[in-house]
């Protein structure tokens, strides 16, 4: 047996058909490989969580929605090559789409050293050659630029292109994943920032709806 499938092994019955379930709801073809990686990085995550508290969501059935599905939803609009994740706390959406599509060079920031041991650790255990994890604040980031800035669960709109408007490059966008109250954090956006588009996600096993606000600059 492989050391991803003792991880995995740990996982509770149900889980890897569930995780199944969803890729398939969301359009996602994915190879057995890349549905090992996912589940590793589930069961990783969960361990992780007991000590380190990670993440808010405690059990494992919520977390392959609200983390892996909820990441895999954006996967479609993620194109990169370069990738950056911006606080991204234990690497989601980051690790999932570096999962899903292997051609992608993503980058993970995050300040909080726990979280960032935690991303080395996946990239290290699941066997990721395309993930970067770097920890610092995004305002001492000094980095070439990327094709994508994406963030989950990082700031307000207003203040996710603000802090980051030096990272696209041109032509770049920006990927922010939302709650269905997102126009709220629209107002006071740079008038030089436009939404280039809008997309409702449908996350398989969640009642709550989510959006992606993809932006770019006028200029």
């Amino acid at each position: 047996m492989s050391a991803l499938a003792k991880l995995t092994a740990s996982l509770p019955q149900g889980i890897a058909e569930r995780l199944g379930q969803g890729l398939e709801a969301l359009g996602q073809t994915t190879t057995s490989e890349q549905r090992e990686r996912l589940l590793g990085l589930l069961a990783l995550l969960h361990k992780w969580n007991r000590a380190y508290n990670l993440t808010a969501v405690r059990d494992v059935n919520d977390m392959v929605a609200r983390h892996l599905l909820d990441s895999a939803a954006v996967a479609p609009f993620v194109h990169g090559p370069r990738v950056l994740d911006v606080g991204a706390g234990p690497g989601l959406p980051g690790l999932v789409l570096a999962i899903l599509n292997p051609a992608l060079n993503v980058t993970l920031l995050d300040s909080n050293g726990k979280k960032v041991r935690f991303q080395r650790q996946a990239i290290m255990e699941l066997g990721l050659e395309n993930v970067t994890p770097v920890q610092t604040r995004v305002e001492q980031f000094d980095a070439a630029t990327f094709d994508q800035v994406i963030s989950r669960a990082f700031a307000s709109i207003k203040d996710f292109v603000t802090l980051t408007c030096q990272l696209p490059a041109a032509h770049g966008e920006w990927l922010a994943m939302k709650g269905p109250g997102a126009d709220d954090e629209l107002q006071g956006l740079p008038a030089d920032i436009e939404i280039k588009a809008r997309h409702s996600l449908k996350v398989p096993f969640e009642a709550a709806t989510r959006q992606l606000l993809i932006l770019s600059s006028r200029f």
